[in-house]
């Protein structure tokens, strides 16, 4: 017995030596043995030669020490002489990180061609110029003054540029002149109708009140349509800038905030991840842009005048069909945030998925990733997240939602003709930057669960960090050319900081647990000195000279 015990231990010793080998040490000793010509570095030169590839997760390693020190003494020391002049924002989009080149795009790479998109909305202004005529004649009948507004629909209109910009990497790009006036259009444009969203629509003015989440209707959020065609999402301002989200208040009960959409956009540009629609901010007149504007009297009949002789509104539902849920002009304009819209759904389908790290939306209940640190491990094992990059996007999604604080994140859509491979996209981002005195780390779990990080997310997190490209200073700059500046209080910028801070912990945790080689995702390739295309997601293999 005796024999047979003492062989029993020196079984198990043996296994549990064998295990802590292999998942331990080797993972640590690997990068040591490897030689000068075995590292897939996938070197990022200074020139406009990089490229950025296909997202896909491929299973190389990142970068040796030695190649690390001499990235970070290249790029997070400074450039050269050139950028000196520049602003801290100046100098962040001419770093080389954000001059990367997408592959040479295809018609089956953009999302919509020139002549399908033309004659979608040509037919658009059609029924509308036929509606606007029946409309005008029923109000002449009863005597009934219509104000006129004039329109006209150019092809070469900021938002249709915008529309035909976007593609399977990303809503526009880095450079697209259509932005920037995409943005001025929205902030000062005649708005020629107004209307309920289409959910508040689906609504049709009425609330289940036996929900803990109560539709989206409350929001107030209103559909604008510009002179030149174009159409926006107007959400008005609810609470101060200065204000925080009260410590009682649950994420699925919070206001949505006109600032953080305006907000989130900026962020989202300096990421580079361009993943969330054009937002600006704007002055809005309640009376002459939504009032007299809109055809639809279920809008009408929400509005009145409150005893300070301000116009207000509220949203028809049951829940807050209450002049207190009412917003107000001062006493006709109110600021809020434009959005722009996406091409139709008709022309551009997508499709809205559940977030696999989706919140319980009750006062009790609590998810399974909540109570199961092995969560991920599942969500490997399963279509889409077992191959391609969705798992990837779904990381950058979280890290952008830690950034802003948003906690709201239950769904993500899609542009289905991308398939599996395209984008996620980051909309409604309105109930970000409500606390700047906490950060809500369970945001992070798909990052800290997962522990794989796109490697190109990681070199900006890793740039923004510096002085010299620092993160609130760039965001600050950023939101100074909105009118409705200074977009978020100090506190909010300084949080962002904070929380930049925490993402790369995070990623250090993991580096040391797993590896670079297992945690570094590369999704960038090397153009420089290659001959031929190139597979998309795949590193070229660079012998050290």
């Amino acid at each position: 017995m005796m024999r047979r015990d003492r062989l029993l231990l020196v079984v198990t010793l043996g296994a549990v030596f064998t295990a802590d080998f292999y998942f331990i040490l080797l993972p640590k000793l690997r990068p040591r043995q490897q030689g000068p010509g075995e590292h897939c570095l996938c070197p990022l030169s200074r020139g406009p030669n990089l490229t950025l590839g296909g997202y896909s997760a491929v299973d190389t390693p990142w970068l040796s020490n030695a190649s690390f020190v001499d990235l970070q003494a290249t790029w997070f020391e400074g450039l050269d002489d050139s950028t000196e002049g520049l602003s801290k924002l100046g100098r962040l989009f001419a770093h080389p990180l954000y001059n990367i080149h997408t592959p040479e795009l295809g018609a089956e790479e953009k999302l919509l061609q020139p002549e399908d998109l033309m004659g979608y909305y040509r037919r658009k202004v059609s029924r509308w110029e036929r509606h606007m005529k029946l409309y005008s004649e029923a109000a002449a009948a009863v005597n009934v003054t219509v104000p006129e507004h004039q329109v006209s629909f150019d092809p070469e209109a900021s938002w249709l540029k915008f529309h035909l910009g976007i593609n399977r990497y990303a809503l526009y790009s880095r450079d697209d002149p259509a932005v920037t006036r995409l943005l001025r259009d929205m902030q000062a444009t005649a708005v020629i109708s107004a209307d309920y969203t289409q959910d508040e629509k689906a609504l049709k003015g009425s609330c289940d009140c036996t929900q803990v989440v109560k539709p989206s209707g409350h929001h107030l959020k209103l559909a604008l349509k510009l002179q030149n065609f174009g159409k926006a999402m107007f959400k008005p301002m609810r609470q101060q800038r200065d204000q925080e989200t009260p410590d009682d208040f649950f994420y699925f009960v919070d206001f949505q905030r006109h600032n953080a959409e305006i907000a989130a956009f900026h962020l989202d540009r300096i990421l580079d991840f361009r993943r969330v629609p054009p937002v600006v901010g704007r002055l809005v007149n309640v009376t002459g842009d939504i009032l007299l504007t809109t055809h639809n009297e279920d809008l009408k009949s929400v509005f009145f005048t409150s005893p300070a002789n301000n116009t207000c509104f509220f949203a028809k539902c049951l829940y807050v069909c209450k002049t207190e849920y009412a917003v107000c002009g001062s006493p006709d304009l109110l600021e809020g945030s434009m959005s722009a819209y996406l091409p139709g759904l008709s022309i551009a389908p997508r499709i809205s998925i559940p977030n696999p790290w989706i919140r319980s939306y009750s006062f009790t209940g609590r998810e399974e990733w909540e109570v199961n640190p092995f969560y991920c491990d599942n969500i490997k094992q399963l279509y889409p997240y077992n191959s391609g990059n969705r798992l990837l996007n779904i990381i950058d999604m979280a890290i952008f939602d830690f950034l802003i604080g948003n906690m709201d994140r239950h769904h993500y859509e899609i542009f289905t003709k991308f398939g599996d491979e395209g984008f996620l996209l980051h909309f409604d981002n309105a109930r970000g930057f409500g606390k700047h005195s906490r950060d809500e780390i369970s945001i992070l779990a798909p990052l800290s669960q997962c522990c794989i990080i796109k490697r190109s997310t990681w070199l900006r997190l890793r740039l923004l960090s510096q002085d010299r490209y620092r993160l609130s200073d760039v965001m600050r700059e950023s939101l100074g050319g909105d009118t409705l500046r200074p977009v978020l209080a100090e506190p909010h910028l300084q949080a962002l900081d904070r929380r930049l801070q925490r993402v790369l912990k995070s990623v250090h945790r993991c580096v040391r647990r797993l590896g670079e080689a297992q945690v570094i995702t590369t999704d960038f390739i090397d153009t420089a000195n290659t001959p031929g295309p190139v597979k998309p997601g795949l590193c070229k293999l660079n012998h050290a000279k």
